[in-house]
């Protein structure tokens, strides 16, 4: 597979993914735990069916220590026994937050309430902030084709 066009050479790409990349590093600086930042960018991914960023979240995870049983169970999380309840909470934000025209509803407040359980006001502002981020990531790369599985920890630092 191909992409359709070079992204990573565009200047106008360039330009625009500056400032996406700029709101993602206000995220990563917040209060969020890296650890569930990881598990929403690969559980949107996977929604999303995004292989360039399902690849690089997880072997940035893996890198970061994530351990192997953790990161082959995130699509199944809801059946497994190794996430805490504010994982838990933040993934289901994370599906309802990225399948919002699946859902009349959007997200519905029980999700909201127990996220809101786990997370202050600030955590949770980051938490929404990086859906949204994350599904902007997927639908450039899932539009462009982007290939997914030579991606590199830290590649893009």
């Amino acid at each position: 597979m191909d992409a359709r066009l070079n992204l990573f050479g565009n200047p106008l790409a360039a330009k625009v993914f500056k400032h996406i990349n700029s709101a993602g590093k206000a995220v990563t600086d917040s209060g969020l735990p890296a650890a569930t930042q990881e598990l929403v960018k690969i559980r949107a991914s996977q929604i999303n069916g995004c292989g360039f960023c399902t690849d690089m979240h997880t072997k940035d995870a893996a890198h970061a220590g994530e351990t192997s049983v953790r990161l082959n169970l995130i699509a199944a999380w809801r059946e497994a026994t190794v996430f805490t309840e504010a994982e838990r909470a933040a993934l289901e934000l994370t599906e309802q937050g990225t399948r919002i025209a699946d859902a009349a509803g959007g997200v519905t407040d029980e999700a909201w309430e127990n996220a809101a359980k786990h997370y202050d006001e600030d955590q949770l502002v980051a938490l929404m902030s990086l859906i949204a981020i994350i599904n902007t990531y997927n639908r450039f790369n899932v539009i462009n084709r982007q290939p997914a599985g030579d991606y590199r920890p830290g590649q893009f630092a």
